[in-house]
This record gives C-alpha cells, sequence and structure tokens, in this order.
C-alpha cells in the first residue's frame, strides 16, 4: 500500500552547512534540522513554501468510562471552536501564516456540510476499549487509507510541509496503551494526566488502562494495525495514514505531542523509514511523550511544557523551521563573502 524509502543521500549538504559564514556547528540543533530539511526535500536552496497544519478530530469509548477530566461533548464543541477561529491553534495559525483544516474522522456528532470541515468520518467515535477493540480491522483500515489521501491530495497541489494536531477526548489514554506497546515501557509511566485530572483520577485512569491492556492481551509482536484498532481513535488512525503517505511523497512532517507521536510509533512499526521525514516540534509536558521521544531518540525543538495538543507546538516551532531552511538556502559561504576561513 505504501512504498517508503529513507531519503536518498544529497552530495555536498554537509559542505554546504559547513561552509556558512560561522563556526562549523555554532548554529547548534538548527543545523541538524537544515540537513533534516536538505535531505528530505533534495535541494541545497530549499524554499518549504506555505505548510499545511492538518487537525484530526475523533471520539473514544473509552472516555464514557472517566479516562478524562472533560466530558465527551468537548470534541464536538472544540471542532467548532476551531471552525469559529477562537482557539489557540487558530491564534497561532494565524500569527504563523499557517493554513488549517480540520477533518472529522470520528466525532460523536453530526456537523453537517461545513466550510473548513472535511467530512471523513468513520463512525462516531469508536468503541469503549475496556470492552472490545476500539475499532474492527475494516475501519481501521479505512481510516488509514482517508488520512493517506488527503495528503495525497496535498501533495498533487504542491505542498512540501504537513503539521500534524488533533482533538479528541480521551485521546491521551488511548495514546498511552499504544505507547506500552511500542516502547515497551511500562504502563503506568506513560499515563499523564491529560487534559488535567486530579490525583483520584490518574489513579482511575491507570487502572482502567491496565485493564484495557489486560483484556488486549496483545503479543509483543502483535501486527501493527492489529495494536492500533484495539486501542487507538479514528483520528491517530488516521493520522497515521497521513503520515505514511507524506513520508511516501517526500513531504517534510511537523510532529505536535504526545497523540500524535503516538501516531508516529504506528507509523514507523509499519514503515520504518517514516521517522527520516519527520520533525519533532516540542517535548509534551505528558510522561508517556518521554518514553516516545527515547524511543525514537528524537530531539525537540522546543520544551514548553505544553499540554494542549491541536498541532499548538507545530504552530510555535514553524518559525524554527523557516529559519533552518532560510539559513541553508540564503547565508553567504566563506568563499562567497570572502571571509577567511579559520586555520
Amino acid at each position: 500500500m505504501f512504498s517508503i524509502r529513507p531519503p536518498a543521500p544529497l552530495p555536498g549538504l554537509q559542505a554546504c552547512i559547513d561552509g556558512k559564514t560561522k563556526p562549523p556547528g555554532s548554529l547548534g540543533q538548527l543545523e541538524r534540522l537544515a540537513r533534516q530539511i536538505g535531505q528530505v526535500r533534495q535541494t541545497l536552496t530549499p524554499r518549504l513554501g506555505e505548510p499545511q497544519l492538518l487537525i484530526f478530530a475523533g471520539d473514544h469509548g473509552a472516555a464514557r468510562a472517566g479516562v478524562s477530566a472533560y466530558p465527551q461533548d468537548v470534541t464536538w464543541q472544540m471542532v467548532e471552536n476551531f471552525l469559529a477561529g477562537g482557539a489557540a491553534i487558530n491564534v497561532f495559525s494565524r500569527h504563523n501564516n499557517l493554513r488549517l483544516q480540520v477533518i472529522d474522522a470520528g466525532v460523536a456528532h453530526d456537523f453537517g456540510v461545513r466550510p473548513g470541515l472535511v467530512d471523513a468520518k468513520i463512525a462516531f467515535g469508536t468503541q469503549n476499549y475496556l470492552e472490545r477493540p476500539a475499532m474492527t480491522a475494516a475501519e481501521c483500515q479505512l481510516a488509514i487509507e482517508r488520512g493517506a489521501a488527503i495528503v495525497r491530495q496535498l501533495a498533487e497541489r504542491g505542498v512540501q510541509v504537513v503539521g500534524f494536531g488533533e482533538m479528541g477526548i480521551g485521546n491521551t489514554a488511548a495514546a498511552s496503551l499504544l505507547t506500552q506497546h511500542f516502547t515497551t515501557t511500562p504502563l503506568a509511566e506513560c499515563v499523564g494526566r491529560g487534559t488535567g485530572l486530579d490525583d483520584a483520577g490518574l489513579a482511575r485512569k491507570k487502572d482502567l488502562l491496565a485493564r484495557a491492556a489486560a483484556r488486549a492481551n496483545l503479543p509483543a509482536h502483535a501486527e501493527p494495525l492489529r495494536v492500533l484498532a484495539e486501542f487507538g481513535g479514528f483520528e491517530i488512525a488516521m493520522l497515521c495514514g497521513a503520515l505514511l503517505a507524506g513520508a511516501e511523497a517526500g513531504l517534510l512532517l511537523l510532529i505536535d505531542g504526545f497523540i500524535v507521536t503516538a501516531a508516529v510509533l504506528v507509523a514507523i512499526a509499519l514503515a520504518p523509514a517514516v521517522r527520516d521525514y519527520c520533525v519533532f516540534c516540542h517535548r509534551s509536558a505528558e510522561p508517556g511523550h518521554l518514553a516516545q521521544l527515547r524511543a525514537l531518540d528524537a530531539e525537540p525543538l522546543l520544551d514548553l511544557g505544553l499540554r494542549l495538543g491541536e498541532g499548538t507546538g507545530v504552530a510555535l516551532a514553524w518559525p524554527l523551521v523557516r529559519a533552518a531552511a532560510a539559513f541553508l538556502d540564503e547565508m553567504a559561504s566563506f568563499a562567497s563573502a570572502g571571509v577567511s576561513e579559520r586555520l
């Protein structure tokens, strides 16, 4: 279904970076980012254009069991807030000239036809994974295909950079279960407060997720899509398909926090080369995100204590991505500027 290879070696890329008018390595993480951008886009003069930010929204059956501090209705209410332009991600996207698109992957609400909303709904939320798999295999596959189709259309229009965000009450719980499986980190270390659980709520969440893991009783070698179908949400499955299609098309993929990185784990389990296309934008305050980043050997661009989701980390990190591409494209070399290099 997907043919994903690591980016081909780009001759002269490291020499180009080292030859800029600066001491080698003095731009730190921006130099590593510039090298990744040049490699992914296969050019020494990257011009990324305007990126597309996608927010995938979906509901989780387990949310009604108490894994979140907020009621499930907040999912559709926040989608309405996105469409009205009033959420944090709207503010940050406007400030940084990011195009924003909201996708209904499986919200438990009928929005009708709405400007700015892509109707890719699989169902009105997943099943409760405390009792049965969250998705059927067919639903999971369909979600992946729909996510992939959205990104393929963007690539055909010439988009070079796609950022990923999400919305779904209960999706930190689903991400915790996926993280535990794909990183082999103890489940308790993958579970955080999500939207703001108190100590009693956090203890309940950990107990519920331990019960879900015991019910599924998945072997370590379980097929990645089976794991995704057991615990994931429609928004996470669509994110997975979108990531796979983006890597296949050679796009730069801007990764938000805990939930989006859970989708990255699934995508990498299916196609390891996806990792090469991912820029990890921030370190979430969710403890499970640390386990994810450790497993992926990823150093995010920002560490601001964020735990909002929505793609907010992507929007805030975008100026750094632009800066890395710009210095590779525009900064003079020692030779072109007539500056002496070190002895």
